[in-house]
């Protein structure tokens, strides 16, 4: 696949988990109050939860700091890609990180905390873009270091 087909569809895949991230988000911010809860399943609530820190709610209030590492961290998805596009199916991987990334970074830009909704048993709240990043990294290990993976 061409560089630019990648690039494309990578694209694509970003704006498709950028979207869907942030169009959760605006539900449950109608439709759940903050610091609310709806039980969907016994092992699935919904809740309305701002993180000011990273996963895990690790480095709480730690605002700037945050955004510029995770500012960073999308530069870097971004100059990787630039140098591995033409690996197959890399652009999966791609455009999850940087959906995931800006639906986050936008949470932070416009909320000045990233919502988080879905909340499993034993597990932290975590949405969409979560998610989203949680795949992309898994896809990219599978694909750089996985059966089939070019040998270095």
């Amino acid at each position: 696949m061409s560089r630019r087909a990648a690039t494309g569809r990578a694209l694509l895949v970003a704006v498709a988990v950028l979207a869907t991230d942030q169009a959760t988000k605006a539900i449950v911010r109608a439709e759940i109050p903050r610091g609310g809860e709806e039980t969907v399943l016994p092992f699935l609530t919904l809740v309305n939860t701002r993180n000011t820190g990273i996963a895990f709610g690790l480095l709480d209030d730690a605002g700037p700091v945050i955004v510029v590492v995770a500012l960073a961290a999308l530069l870097g998805i971004l100059a990787f890609f630039a140098y591995n596009a033409s690996r197959p199916k890399v652009w999966v991987a791609m455009g999850l990180l940087l959906g995931g990334a800006l639906g986050n970074l936008l949470d932070r830009a416009i909320e000045g905390a990233v919502t988080d909704f879905i909340d499993l048993p034993a597990w932290p709240a975590f949405n969409v873009a979560d998610m989203a990043i949680t795949f992309g990294v898994v896809a990219m290990v599978w694909l750089l270091e996985g059966p089939g993976a070019r040998p270095r």
